[in-house]
């Protein structure tokens, strides 16, 4: 009985994990096509939630905490670029 709802546990938070991931990978592309556009403002805004989402993967344990800050880095040195 337990193996069973363990399955159904699992299924769900592998969706659930799936759909997070999904949502990083965007939220990091819109980043990098604002910076590419030389969008000011996009990337800003861009930047923000793809370092919010970081930190949630870390979080939910998606990611990593020294990929995170790779990434945030990375982020932050495209934002400095621009400037």
């Amino acid at each position: 009985k337990s193996a069973k709802k363990r399955i159904l546990v699992n299924e769900t938070k592998a969706a659930q994990n799936k759909a997070f991931k999904t949502a990083l990978k965007t939220a990091c592309k819109k980043f990098k096509a604002a910076v590419e556009a030389g969008d000011k403002a996009a990337a800003e805004t861009a930047y923000k939630d793809a370092v919010v989402m970081t930190d949630k993967a870390v979080t939910k344990g998606i990611m990593h905490k020294n990929k995170a800050a790779r990434k945030k880095s990375q982020f932050a040195l495209a934002m400095n670029k621009m400037a």
